[in-house]
């Protein structure tokens, strides 16, 4: 919101929420009444486009949301080495208000327009028209119409809501009030509309300059460096046509420079260029290699998974995974593919976010695996192999310690580590698992005057370390399982061994442990606490006991760069990451 919203500031169906697509429900009908009555030779090339257009652009967006949100956290080519706040995300949640905008208004246009309905695929008088326009008439309105919003007056009720962005995204770019998206639609309608009023109109003219526009939205609001050096040698004259993302970046950042919206030459007429951009750019573009301290290295886990990652689609990242989203069903293909490409190409593991504590710097690194591949023992080996690249890699960069997160420490896979430990002695990273602070955390879940828990078939590092820790603190341990109970009681001391106890018959109201089945809870006692002592939760299968999450902590307010949590506004910052966090493949307890 600006500082001092002005008049047409709010969308008009943002009361709407998430329901705002309606809005494009009579078009749809429409469409769809006319293809069953009519069929589609009577539907005009121009009319049939509209809705795919829509859809396309809608793909676009998200490419350059993934995109950007990986190379971020790659951060070579960073531009502002700042995070992201949670107000800011949660402002630009709302970035497909221009679509929908844009949809209605095609739909208007064709109403109203005679010559729309007749346009045909291409003409190539109008497509040069359109860029004439667009160079001429375009950029320079654009250019004087922003300064002007820079001026106090229409700063403070519009343009500021654009600029409370300092560290900008791809989808920053299109984040205005109504009004003034009002004006810049306008703007744009004038390359698009003359060629159509003067009879050389074509949909793919129309269709490849709004393509035009949301590529240089998107990739001038990226805040990394992506344009290569060699096209400016190869033609000097395109620096004037084509600004760079570290070229929007100082308007962000500086305010009072550089204006233009594609083409920079007439900050260069009007003398608003800044003078740091070509060092600006050419140091970004550069780059530095950077070095975490940590890394986690976790995996995917369900092909839900993949739209929870940081650059996966924020309104279904946003979300607990028990809660699809309506959309869900419509994009499973593009799961399924994903999947495929990562199981067939994914020769090593790729960064999914970087964080930043006081000065610790912290990285997420995936596998590209699925759950169901490490229980394929004919995976392992190239499992090992994916885990085993990562640790060289982290080692020779200098990472200090490396946590296996997930089935990454799997005791049947590689041993918690060790396999690598003993390949590799030399090692300088530290390999982890996290199962030391997940015991802790798992401790702190068991009611304070606990005297008895139940201990169901676990035999991991954390179900484990948690029952020694309770024998050693005098609060017996129930087990119904022979050889887990003759494996633990070698681990346990002495001393405390009488708190350690097998019986079938005995079944306390506090259970934990790695897997509890359906057939197991059943047996539990009315009001039983369920704790999971894996980053796995227990399915819910009794409504008269009581289950706890996974082991997680609260991230604390000091983390930068913690929003994949993208819409829930009303939380504080701290709850909102530990939802977020205990609800995605990466977000587990290892990672501290």
């Amino acid at each position: 919101m600006a500082t001092r919203p002005g008049p047409l500031t709010e969308w008009p169906w943002q009361c709407m929420g998430s329901f705002k697509y309606l809005v494009l429900a009579p078009a749809a009908l429409h469409t769809a009444h006319r293809v069953v009555t009519k069929g589609w030779g009577d539907m005009s090339l121009a009319y049939a486009a509209i809705l795919p257009a829509l859809l396309l652009r809608m793909i676009h967006n998200q490419i350059w949301i993934s995109l950007s949100r990986h190379q971020t956290a790659r951060r070579k080519h960073i531009i502002v080495d700042r995070g992201l706040e949670f107000d800011q995300v949660d402002r630009e949640s709302s970035w497909d208000d221009q679509i929908i905008f844009n949809g209605l208004f095609f739909y208007l246009a064709y109403a109203a327009v005679p010559n729309v309905s007749r346009m045909p695929v291409w003409i190539t008088e109008g497509a040069i028209i359109t860029a004439l326009l667009h160079i001429g008439p375009v950029e320079f309105l654009y250019y004087w119409f922003h300064r002007a919003l820079h001026h106090h007056f229409l700063y403070s009720r519009y343009h500021s809501h654009h600029h409370a962005s300092i560290v900008t995204e791809p989808i920053t770019s299109v984040i205005h009030p109504f009004a003034e998206h009002v004006v810049y639609f306008l703007l744009f309608s004038i390359p698009m509309m003359t060629p159509i009023f003067m009879g050389c109109g074509s949909v793919l003219a129309v269709v490849l300059y709004i393509t035009y526009i949301d590529f240089m939205n998107n990739m001038g609001h990226c805040n990394f460096e992506l344009v290569p050096k060699h096209i400016f040698h190869v033609f000097p004259a395109l620096k004037y046509l084509m600004y760079t993302p570290s070229f929007h970046s100082l308007h962000h950042t500086q305010f009072r420079t550089n204006y233009s919206l594609f083409m920079p030459f007439y900050d260069y007429i009007y003398n608003t260029m800044d003078s740091s951009t070509d060092e600006l750019y050419e140091r970004t573009l550069k780059g530095t290699e950077e070095t975490p301290d940590l890394v986690h290295l976790t995996h995917m886990t369900n092909l839900r998974s993949t739209y929870h990652l940081r650059v996966g689609i924020a309104s279904i990242a946003s979300r607990p995974s028990e809660s699809p989203v309506w959309y869900m069903w419509m994009i499973w293909p593009v799961a399924w593919l994903s999947m495929v490409l990562a199981w067939v190409y994914g020769s090593s593991a790729f960064v999914i976010e970087s964080l930043t504590l006081k000065k610790f710097k912290m990285q997420t690194w995936a596998i590209p695996r699925y759950n169901f591949h490490y229980g394929l023992i004919w995976q392992r080996e190239s499992i090992n192999s994916l885990i085993e690249k990562a640790i060289l890699d982290a080692d020779g960069r200098g990472v200090r310690v490396l946590s296996l997160g997930l089935l990454n420490q799997a005791k049947q896979l590689n041993g918690s580590g060790e396999l690598f430990t003993q390949k590799y002695p030399k090692l300088r990273v530290r390999l982890v698992d996290g199962s030391g602070l997940a015991t802790a955390v798992v401790l702190k879940s068991i009611p304070l005057y606990t005297k008895q828990v139940f201990l169901f078939g676990s035999s991991s590092k954390v179900a484990h370390a948690t029952a020694t820790a309770l024998c050693k603190r005098g609060v017996q341990v129930i087990m119904n399982q022979k050889n887990e109970y003759d494996m633990l009681k070698l681990r346990v001391l002495e001393s405390s061994t009488a708190y350690l106890k097998f019986s079938s018959d005995e079944i306390p109201q506090i259970w934990i442990g790695d897997i509890i089945d359906d057939k197991q809870q059943r047996r539990a006692p009315s009001r039983t606490i369920f704790i999971p002592t894996s980053q796995f939760p227990l399915k819910k299968t009794r409504k008269d006991c009581t289950y706890l999450s996974t082991p997680a902590m609260k991230i604390p307010e000091t983390m930068q760069n913690v929003h994949a949590c993208e819409e829930l506004a009303s939380k504080k910052g701290d709850e909102r990451m530990a939802h977020c966090w205990d609800n995605t493949c990466s977000g587990r307890l290892e990672h501290a």
